[in-house]
């Protein structure tokens, strides 16, 4: 169902620079102008919001779970709609539910349920495949005996569901992948990204050159940098065509080693943030389950910690607009930088910038409005307030 709305009263970021004194008027769900309040006056349904920020509406590639559920446990469209609900009250109006390591029973389910999801569920856009083609010594918290190299059935279906999805994100490790099967995927439609991987910087090299666009959560789970090994980290700052998602959360990587990503990455926009997010997110509970095992919430400064028993992390309990503020207050980002590693620039590493991450004319009318402090106020998805 698609909206019709006219929002003025704050400073306005249509995801590439801030105006001020404009309004966005959204007709039949998309945008139809950004203009001058003077425009608007004596206009019937005019919102006002009481100050801060109107800014698209968040994109996040990688989301495993919120509002207490989680994709592995239940692969179903109703998982998928709950997810983005639940994220929906932190600003993210668009997003890629994403299955973790898992059998293949289940990856074809989720597969079937996102194609299901991207037709009927808000803020669905795609789905984010990460595993079951990882390295088990970069297994994370993912389970490292469903770990498997990538066959030629895998490359066929995945292209497959490419077909029939908006979005196909697939994450994989260098050591269960070919440069060949990359290139097909590539050319297949599949978004193809190297993450969970002791690759060297030569075999991340090919694989970029093959067809790899990026990089997931750059720093975790993947081999480091150092000053004769530069690792998969190395390469993907070297590699200036190549995105990278950062989970900014003051847990998975520290603030030192993301400045000097900032600094160092070559090209402009290939940094964006990703949440990560797991069932916790939007939930009042203190620990869930994955895979048969606990994960439980610890104290922290900027969001909780998410941690297996014996300490590992699993996933995080951060929101896009914590993420958002973690940028500007521990990151000394400007705030429209911010803004676009958490909208256009996700958006734009998908493919759907037409539609997500910018207010422009003819893009949904997707936004979300923060107070002064960056907390997320209000929601609009298609121009109706959420």
């Amino acid at each position: 169902m698609m909206g019709n709305a006219i929002l003025a009263g704050a400073r306005l970021f249509d995801g590439e620079r801030f105006l001020e004194g404009h309004a966005v008027i959204v007709e039949a769900g998309r945008v139809k102008a950004v203009v001058p309040e003077a425009e608007i006056s004596g206009l019937d349904d005019i919102t006002r919001v009481d100050g801060g920020i109107l800014a698209p509406g968040f994109v996040d590639v990688q989301v495993n779970g919120g509002g207490g559920r989680m994709l592995n446990d239940d692969p179903s469209p109703e998982t998928m709609t709950a997810i983005a609900a639940a994220h929906r009250r932190y600003g993210t109006t668009a997003l890629l539910p994403t299955l973790i390591t898992d059998t293949h029973a289940v990856t074809e389910a989720a597969i079937a349920s996102a194609i299901e999801a991207c037709r009927t569920a808000e803020g669905v856009v795609g789905l984010h495949l990460e595993g079951p083609h990882l390295a088990p010594a970069r297994r994370g918290a993912h389970m490292a005996e469903l770990m498997r190299p990538m066959e030629e059935a895998d490359v066929e279906a995945l292209c497959r569901a490419a077909e029939a999805l908006p979005v196909l994100h697939v994450t994989v490790a260098a050591e269960q992948v070919t440069a060949a099967q990359v290139e097909r995927l590539a050319k297949g439609g599949v978004i193809v990204s190297l993450g969970h991987t002791d690759c060297t910087a030569e075999a991340a090299q090919r694989l970029f050159d093959a067809g790899v666009r990026g990089v997931t959560h750059l720093f975790n789970a993947m081999s480091g940098l150092s000053h004769r090994t530069p690792g998969l980290v190395g390469a993907a700052l070297d590699a200036g065509h190549v995105w990278c998602g950062i989970i900014a959360d003051g847990h998975h990587v520290d603030p030192v080693a993301l400045g000097v990503a900032l600094r160092a990455k070559r090209g402009p926009r290939r940094l964006y943030h990703v949440t990560d997010a797991m069932a916790l997110v939007g939930s009042e509970a203190e620990s869930f389950q994955l895979n048969g095992r606990t994960v439980r919430r610890e104290p922290g400064a900027v969001c909780s910690k998410l941690v297996l028993e014996d300490g590992t992390l699993a996933g995080s309990d951060l929101d896009m607009a914590s993420a958002v503020r973690f940028g500007v207050e521990v990151l000394g980002l400007p705030v429209e930088e911010s803004l676009k590693m958490a909208s256009v620039y996700p958006a734009t590493f998908l493919g759907i910038e037409s539609e997500h991450g910018l207010l422009m004319p003819g893009a949904r009318g997707d936004l979300v409005h923060l107070d002064d402090g960056l907390n997320a106020q209000r929601v609009w998805i298609a121009g109706r307030l959420q």
